[in-house]
């Protein structure tokens, strides 16, 4: 009786097994080798940050206090987020701002949009603060942020996230002039533009779809006044 029944038992799972590889079989094409429906991050473009500005003259279909991040390969317009980070680009001691995380941008569709977060920290020793200073900071969502680093030498650090959006155009007309007002940077500073794509696109080689950056042309192109400091040194990691 017992052999019966492991002779049952092994017929069975012979039996299924049968039935899960005809299964599989089944949903592939003849020639075919298994897809993965599973998404990568796809980077778009991989650019250089050269400088942070306005636009010289109002782009059409754009805000007028409009930001673009400068790079060396392209200029990325914010539409959303600009003007605080104006008022905070404007409003506070330049030698005294640092960028907090790297300009990782993402767009959902690429189609010429992207979105993200800029982190801005703003730090000096405690005595120098004014009542005018931590007032700015409540009324443009600083948080209080000191670390060790700035507790050791008496100083205070307050942080700020912007949300922003934006499009990404051609290179600005004016770079050569923005760039020989910058001396070289000791490290670079990386802008990234990227998207998620089928894992099986991401892997392909050659000129495909998901690796080309869709940009979004100016009828003219646009000349940039830069903010009178340079973000580049001093990012915190």
């Amino acid at each position: 009786m017992l052999v019966c029944k492991s002779a049952a038992v092994a017929m069975m799972v012979s039996l299924s097994g049968c039935a899960t590889s005809s299964l599989l079989e089944g949903n592939q094409t003849p020639n075919s080798s298994a897809v993965s429906n599973s998404t990568a991050k796809q980077v778009l473009v991989e650019d250089q940050l050269v400088a942070f500005g306005r636009p010289a003259q109002p782009l059409a279909n754009m805000p007028s206090n409009s930001v673009v991040i400068v790079g060396e390969k392209h200029s990325y317009v914010l539409t959303q987020g600009g003007p605080e980070m104006v008022n905070i680009l404007t409003n506070l001691t330049p030698q005294n701002i640092q960028v907090d995380n790297d300009m990782t941008f993402y767009s959902p569709k690429n189609d010429g949009y992207f979105q993200g977060q800029m982190k801005l920290s703003y730090a000096k020793l405690k005595d120098e603060f004014k009542r005018s200073d931590y007032q700015f900071f409540l009324q443009n969502g600083g948080t209080e942020c000191t670390n060790n680093s700035d507790s050791r030498i008496g100083a205070q650090r307050f942080c700020f996230t912007v949300p922003i959006k934006g499009g990404v155009y051609p290179q600005v007309s004016n770079l050569s002039l923005i760039q020989s007002k910058y001396k070289a940077l000791t490290k670079p500073y990386p802008v990234t533009i990227y998207t998620q794509a089928q894992a099986a696109q991401v892997s392909q080689k050659g000129p495909n779809g998901a690796q080309k950056l869709v940009m979004l042309p100016f009828a003219l192109a646009f000349d940039v006044v830069t903010f009178p400091f340079q973000l580049l040194e001093g990012v915190s990691k």
